[in-house]
């Protein structure tokens, strides 16, 4: 199976799996779990040749590991990154001083203005350290990276968990608790 294929699948999956599944006529329940057997069933009704040893090797293979299955091997659902109502059932911990968060230059003035914002998505995703941050960044355009103040915002109410995968989540960020720290290069 190519990479090629691998890469197509894990972003089919993300679609049915955090933003989407009526595409398939897949169900989630309220925690976003789909049935294995159900979402290898509508996967292949919508053209993709799919089994579960393969569908083991997505979730095993994709790098940012946004796909967990149940204990018992019979379900499946995204880590985080919903853009649809689910409860994770993640439990609120408290951050490090300091969390990151990589995006594009093109979104900067709107940051430093509104703070970050999670979109269509449940909550903002932050990591745990600049090059995770730099990454991120990069798959948008050219880099610019914020420092989270997060200690400060935890002590001022807000929550942070930290989904499966290892990124951290919260509500919207205010401008006032970001600290641009990686901006990009003159000549970029």
């Amino acid at each position: 199976m190519s990479e090629n294929t691998i890469f197509r699948l894990s972003k089919f999956l993300s679609l049915v799996l955090r933003h989407n599944p009526q595409k398939i006529h897949l169900t989630l329940d309220s925690q976003g779990w789909a049935d294995v057997d159900a979402l290898l069933a509508g996967m292949r009704r919508a053209g993709f040749v799919i089994d579960r040893p393969l569908l083991e090797r997505v979730v095993a293979e994709n790098d940012k590991k946004r796909f967990a299955f149940s204990p018992d091997g019979k379900r499946i659902r995204a880590s985080q990154g919903h853009s649809i109502q689910v409860d994770l059932g993640l439990t609120p911990v408290l951050p490090p001083d300091r969390l990151y968060h990589g995006t594009a230059t093109r979104f900067l003035a709107s940051i430093l203005e509104k703070g970050l914002l999670p979109g269509s998505r449940s909550h903002v995703h932050l990591s745990p350290d600049l090059s995770t941050a730099r990454l991120v960044g990069s798959r948008h355009g050219i880099p610019v990276i914020f420092a989270v103040r997060a200690q400060q915002m935890q002590q001022n109410g807000h929550l942070f968990y930290i989904s499966e995968n290892g990124v951290w989540l919260t509500g919207p960020v205010p401008s006032i608790y970001l600290d641009l720290v990686e901006e990009p290069k003159a000549h970029e």
